[in-house]
């Protein structure tokens, strides 16, 4: 196994192991209540993250930066090339009218010249509002009103069509150019005639306190609201994670560090990781999808070193080695490689971490058999030269992450917000705690409130929401930033999320329960899509669940059922919800009884951003849901 190898090695080396100064803090009755670690990375008395291309240009003008694929082929981008490209992009935006601290929307899928436009932006003075390639027209309408952003960059026609509607009524339309009608070269071609030395002179009249971007929420309560990050914000976030990670990986793995970014540029996390990577000068590639099909043969092509993804993907992974060892006949054997995955690898991870003797010769045996017929077909998934991911945005299921353990790669959880600039903690490197979310990211502290809310403050907290002084003062207090979710600290200082303060359900036995926890769990197993769990003042909890479609077709072709079954008559099928059964038992394992799940129903469809029901960001709606499903959710109480 190759980590296993790979963290003996790295063991060896306490000054890599143990990177930071971590402090705890205690309460009277010795329950730890904040933890606290020191910056790796100084912060900044000048320069902002726009000079990042042309740092790496002068100081290793040939280092390939980026990979673009071009004609069916991934093709290396140097970091002179790429310097040149984003100056070029920055005149032709000077050229149409940007005035320092002006906004520019961009409205696209993940892809090259989205990167290329943030730094452009930033080089020619401005900021960067990212709008989701799937927004509605109102959402558009809303944040370039809001915004007051005079250009907006989009990716397609069709993206062109929704700035148009949702902004007919301003006073001034925001000039618009496609990408897929060549905009980059087109602005290029615009700003000819501006002298690179104005390029200059507005990116060095930048400084760490200048607002590099105005990213708006994904909105699951209400109008989304512009979070003010500042380039302080920024490098703090992206500096400090290399720091972190970066010598690490290179230490274990002896690679050339490369990944394939697939996240939506849209969200924080993406941002901040392509900032990252440039950094770094870690080598990176851009996939448009996070669409299973479309994104395996990508990274199968690409051959990333690492991964930074969100617990879909990693689901999507794992239920795609399922399905194809059940097609083949081998279901049964997929589901003792899972049990012996998650036995070895926490066998493994005690004997690591000093609190076990480690797997016995019988398990080990068991797991050498599984790596041959199971796990090295995971990592052939993801390229097969991945040894290690990051996974944000919500719980990674404990389990799960023990199996990709198993399968030769680690997966470190982290934890974040729009308004802390991505990642606020994450497992750090050699002191992996499957089923947390880590430790602070360098130079961020972490404080448990007296009612369970996870307080964060440091630098990557921003400083306001975009003309909403209200909002930042109900979030904002003395640099402390309440985040809404619920958390605790362990004895080591390890951050472990346990749900919304605002999702909190009450039954009407005066019982408090999560829903994150139950709903988390029950995503990770298929059949199961999407969820909603439910019980507010009922007598007892139960939940609203989607079928997912891949696993739906599988279903059927196992069975050798047509495929155009009509999902009504699978919804309603003995076996399916036998199928779904388990995936609530297995959800209903992490709680107590009074907050496991009673009874479900099987709905019809999907929860999408096209129904209203997801978030552009994956997130459920859960308010929209429960109202799209009234009837179905009094059905669950009405035999009660």
């Amino acid at each position: 196994m190759g980590v296993r190898k790979d963290l003996k090695r790295a063991r060896k080396r306490t000054d890599l192991a143990i990177r930071g100064t971590l402090e705890l803090v205690r309460d009277a009755a010795g329950t730890v209540r904040e933890v606290r670690t020191a910056r790796l990375a100084p912060s900044p008395a000048t320069g902002s993250t726009a000079d990042l291309p042309f740092t790496n240009a002068v100081e290793a003008p040939d280092a390939v930066v980026l990979r673009r694929k071009a004609q069916g082929t991934w093709r290396p981008v140097t970091a002179a090339a790429f310097a040149r490209e984003v100056t070029d992009t920055a005149k032709g935006l000077i050229a149409a009218g940007l005035e320092p601290g002006g906004r520019v929307a961009v409205m696209s899928r993940t892809r090259y010249e989205w990167t290329v436009l943030d730094f452009a932006i930033w080089a020619a003075g401005g900021q960067t509002v990212p709008v989701y390639a799937t927004a509605s027209a109102e959402q558009v309408e809303w944040i370039v009103r809001d915004s007051g952003a005079r250009f907006v960059i989009v990716e397609t026609a069709e993206n062109a069509d929704t700035v148009a509607t949702g902004t007919a009524r301003h006073p001034e339309p925001p000039r618009v150019w496609e990408l897929d009608k060549v905009a980059v070269p087109e602005l290029a071609a615009l700003g000819r005639d501006i002298p690179d030395e104005e390029v200059t002179k507005r990116r060095t009249a930048l400084t760490p306190d200048t607002v590099a971007t105005v990213c708006y929420t994904s909105g699951t309560t209400g109008k989304p609201k512009g979070c003010v990050l500042t380039h302080a914000n920024l490098y703090a976030e992206a500096a400090n994670t290399v720091e972190l990670l970066h010598p690490i990986f290179k230490e274990v793995t002896g690679q050339i560090a490369s990944t394939l970014l697939f996240l939506p540029l849209a969200h924080i996390l993406g941002r901040t990781l392509q900032i990252a990577c440039l950094m770094a000068r870690i080598e990176l590639g851009h996939c448009p999808s996070i669409k299973p099909d479309e994104l395996r043969p990508a990274l199968k092509e690409f051959r990333p070193t690492f991964l930074v993804g969100v617990p879909y993907l990693f689901e999507k992974i794992h239920d795609t080695g399922r399905a194809t060892a059940e097609k083949i006949g081998r279901g049964a054997s997929f589901d003792r490689a899972d049990r012996i995955g998650v036995r070895f690898a926490q066998a493994y991870l005690n004997k690591f971490l000093g609190v076990g003797k480690g797997p016995g010769p019988g398990l080990y045996a068991a797991w050498a058999l599984y790596d041959l017929l199971v796990y090295r077909r995971i990592r052939k998934e993801i390229g097969g030269r991945a040894h290690y991911a990051i996974s944000g945005g919500s719980p990674l299921d404990r389990n799960l992450n023990l199996f990709f353990y198993a399968a030769g790669i680690i997966v470190y959880e982290g934890y974040g917000l729009t308004e802390t600039t991505a990642a606020a903690t994450i497992v750090p490197p050699l002191r992996p705690r499957p089923g947390t979310v880590g430790l602070p990211v360098p130079g961020t502290a972490v404080r448990i409130a007296d009612d369970g809310e996870v307080l964060i403050k440091g630098g990557i907290v921003f400083g306001a929401y975009w003309n909403n002084p209200a909002a930042t003062d109900a979030v904002l207090t003395d640099d402390w930033f309440a985040t809404g979710d619920l958390g605790a600290l362990d004895e080591d200082g390890y951050l472990t999320i346990t749900g919304r303060k605002k999702d909190i359900l009450v039954t009407s036995g005066g019982k408090n329960v999560s829903p994150a926890v139950l709903e988390d769990r029950l995503r990770s197993r298929p059949p199961v899509g999407q969820c909603v769990v439910v019980g507010d003042n009922r007598p007892y909890v139960a939940a609203l669940i989607t079928l997912d479609p891949e696993s739906v077709a599988h279903w059927l072709a196992v069975r050798k059922w047509p495929a155009d079954t009509p999902l009504s008559e699978v919804v309603r099928d003995p076996l399916m919800r036998a199928d779904v059964q388990k995936a609530v038992d297995y959800a209903n394992e992490a709680v107590s009884r009074p907050e496991s799940i009673r009874r479900f129903t099987l709905v019809e469809g999907e929860f999408t951003e096209d129904n209203g029901l997801l978030t552009p960001s994956l997130k459920v709606k859960r308010h929209a849901v429960s109202a799209a499903y009234v009837a179905e959710i009094e059905a669950l109480y009405g035999e009660a």
